[in-house]
């Protein structure tokens, strides 16, 4: 491609920081921004050639066909940081936009007109045969208005301010049209490839569920069997319990130790709530081996996580829970929907314009 910046390229990335920080935190101040939760896409297009590049570097392009018209028709050439997004109901909604990545071509093109996707920009790493990567953020924001000023939809600038408490109540109102955070960037740094400079401020919260099954490590053997995750319940306004996630990330040992616990638990699968859960597809499983090891769904666990994907009972964890402690105080039944906290709702369309 004729530019100058060529894939393959890192994204800059971010740390966690607990709260928004204050705007007098770093030298030069911040600009804040609403955390999208989508497909992190660098977009580099010479005038003729249009690549996406995901996050870990792998190509995008083919998967959203009607991006690259997008960008052909609205965009100079640029080579440009930004999130592909698929809305819904005037929200974000993740397992739509996962579901984009799909193997036959004919469902990729049919997925296309069903259910686009938008790229919102929020950088700019080179424009007018320039690299802008040592330009500070201020100056690389002035010129991506500048170049975004005319785009319409599926296109998008993402809005910004230099006001914390102005990000603090985004990081309030946004989350009930899907968005993840807050992202605050230094105003006077450049862009660094691959370096953690920003900071991102998610949503945590806590949940009392129902551990209702395991599923065993990649390197779990008959002589030597390891946890590999947790499959997580809530109960329904029926009494039913749905699947809503899994918890993970033990150590070797503790592995060793949850599968001995839970494997003397272990039930038949036709006296499971959730026997039809490895037998077939939903909507959540995009494919994976879903076979499980059935528990008594008896037991009570504490567990963190962000924020829900879906929504009232039909919601699940939207990414692995971080498994607590165990709760022997509380029944299984008390783990219901109610619990979770209700996120106020949201219009999308109101963040993007």
């Amino acid at each position: 491609m004729d530019l100058p910046i060529t894939p393959p390229l890192a994204p800059m990335l971010a740390k966690s920081a607990a709260r928004v920080p204050k705007a007098d935190a770093v030298e030069g101040g911040y600009l804040y921004e609403p955390k999208w939760d989508g497909f992190r896409c660098l977009v580099f297009f010479d005038g003729t050639d249009v690549e996406l590049i995901s996050r870990s570097g792998k190509p995008l392009t083919r998967y959203f066909p009607e991006m690259v018209v997008a960008v052909r028709e609205q965009l100079p050439p640029c080579v440009l940081d930004g999130e592909l997004i698929v809305v819904a109901g005037d929200r974000l909604e993740f397992d739509l936009l996962s579901a984009r990545v799909h193997p036959a071509q004919s469902r990729i093109d049919e997925l296309a007109v069903t259910t686009p996707a938008k790229l919102v920009g929020f950088d700019l790493l080179a424009a007018d045969g320039e690299s802008l990567l040592d330009t500070p953020l201020r100056e690389r924001r002035e010129r991506l208005e500048r170049l975004l000023s005319t785009v319409a939809p599926p296109i998008h600038l993402t809005r910004v301010t230099t006001d914390a408490d102005v990000a603090a109540e985004w990081f309030t109102q946004f989350e009930g049209a899907g968005l993840d955070g807050v992202i605050a960037k230094p105003l006077d740094s450049a862009y660094t490839p691959g370096g953690r400079t920003m900071l991102k401020v998610k949503h945590k919260r806590t949940a009392d569920v129902v551990v209702a099954g395991y599923r065993l490590h990649k390197n779990s053997t008959p002589e030597a069997p390891l946890l590999g995750s947790m499959l997580l319940g809530l109960h329904a306004s029926d009494g039913s319990l749905h699947h809503v996630g899994v918890c993970a990330s033990f150590t070797a040992a503790r592995r060793a130790e949850l599968v001995a616990e839970l494997s003397a638990e272990a039930v038949d699968l036709a006296d499971h709530p959730w026997r039809d859960l490895a037998m077939g597809q939903n909507r959540w499983s995009s494919g994976k081996d879903l076979s499980f090891t059935p528990i008594a769904p008896t037991r009570v666990a504490e567990v963190g996580y962000e924020h829900m994907e879906g929504l009232g009972e039909d919601a699940r964890f939207r990414h692995t829970a971080q498994f607590k402690r165990w709760r022997i105080d509380r029944e299984p039944e008390s783990c219901t929907y109610g619990q979770l906290e209700e996120v106020v709702g949201y219009r999308l369309s109101d963040v993007l314009a």
